[in-house]
């Protein structure tokens, strides 16, 4: 008789395991567009010592006493513009990647979805992939390009979960996917699309990432490299010689000096320069969120146009499209390798 063959004692509690998890994760966002839920995400999210560097003791009197009494109110009429009927637009289109992940993987593997900031969380959804039997896991951060305060801090808290428990998952993480030829495959084919189906045609089309502070590069962060070299790489791929691209960093935060060029000053000064005709996208994004649908999309436009500029477009992210949804299939089955 072999062990396989031996019978559990009666009282023995029951166990899943053998199975094989994903778990995509994005940045975060508040419950709802209210100043409470707000105050409460940004709470989380500015107390990352990988996002706020500056020491606690001087950081925190600052975040408490001024930004949140007074940012919260301003974030929450923000997310009011592009709330939908299913919630955050981020929430919403992460739980479809993470549905069609799921449909075109079948079998293989169990899909579910978290936010790093917000809900739900990563140590929940851990859980409860773990429960349902999943003892190898696949961290899947959707940021292409690596930051420590985006890809690491996921890592931080997945390890976090990790450390409280007894039995614990094999885990392994998708690494950075800014130069993959399948990222900038689906980049090309997506935004071309929406460039042709424009009705006028741009002579710029700006490529806006989120910005970091400069303090982030020099202390060796790869960040602004992968950026540039995604630009470099997509505009070989899109191969449009008459459309002039150019690279920016947005959503600057805080006195400190943040990456350049910044993508408010360069659509008043694209502009002021005589532009009139300019598309945006966003490729570092993996899905549309308040940084793309009002900060680019609604702001960008009115600074555009106010500084002369007369046409303007903001393209969507690959959000849960064909071109995007082909690209994350291959890469998150490329990185089960040996478990699927």
């Amino acid at each position: 008789m072999t062990w396989q063959d031996q019978k559990l004692p009666a009282d023995h509690p029951p166990v899943r395991s053998g199975k094989v998890g994903v778990l995509v994760v994005n940045l975060g966002t508040p419950d709802a567009p209210e100043t409470g839920p707000v105050r409460r995400y940004l709470k989380e999210f500015l107390s990352d010592r990988r996002v706020i560097e500056i020491p606690p003791i001087a950081w925190q009197p600052i975040l408490r006493g001024i930004i949140l009494n007074t940012r919260p109110k301003k974030s929450a009429a923000a997310y009011r513009e592009v709330w939908t009927d299913e919630g955050s637009p981020l929430a919403a289109i992460t739980a479809q990647q993470a549905e069609k992940l799921g449909q075109r993987l079948g079998e293989a593997a169990h899909v579910e979805w978290a936010m790093r900031y917000g809900n739900p969380s990563i140590p929940d959804q851990l859980e409860k992939l773990m429960n349902a039997g999943c003892d190898r896991i696949l961290l899947a951060p959707l940021y292409p390009q690596y930051s420590a305060a985006t890809t690491a801090t996921v890592v931080d808290k997945a390890a976090d979960w990790l450390r409280g428990r007894r039995w614990q998952s094999a885990l392994r993480t998708l690494p950075p996917y800014h130069d993959d030829p399948a990222y900038i495959g689906a980049l090309a084919t997506d935004i071309g699309r929406q460039l042709d189906a424009l009705d006028f045609t741009p002579e710029v089309l700006l490529l806006s990432f989120h910005g970091m502070p400069q303090r982030t590069l020099e202390l060796g962060d790869p960040y602004h490299c992968h950026c540039r070299k995604t630009a470099r790489l997509l505009e070989a791929a899109m191969d449009r010689p008459d459309l002039r691209m150019v690279t920016t960093f947005q959503s600057r935060f805080g006195p400190a000096k943040w990456l350049e060029p910044a993508t408010d000053t360069t659509l008043e000064a694209e502009a002021a320069a005589g532009t009139k005709r300019l598309a945006i996208a966003a490729p570092g994004f993996s899905a549309d969120c308040l940084e793309t649908l009002e900060e680019l999309a609604i702001r960008g436009k009115e600074q555009f146009e106010e500084a002369g500029g007369e046409r303007f477009a903001a393209l969507s992210c690959l959000n849960a499209g064909d071109a995007g949804m082909d690209m994350l299939e291959a890469i998150i089955r490329r990185e089960l390798g040996g478990w699927i």
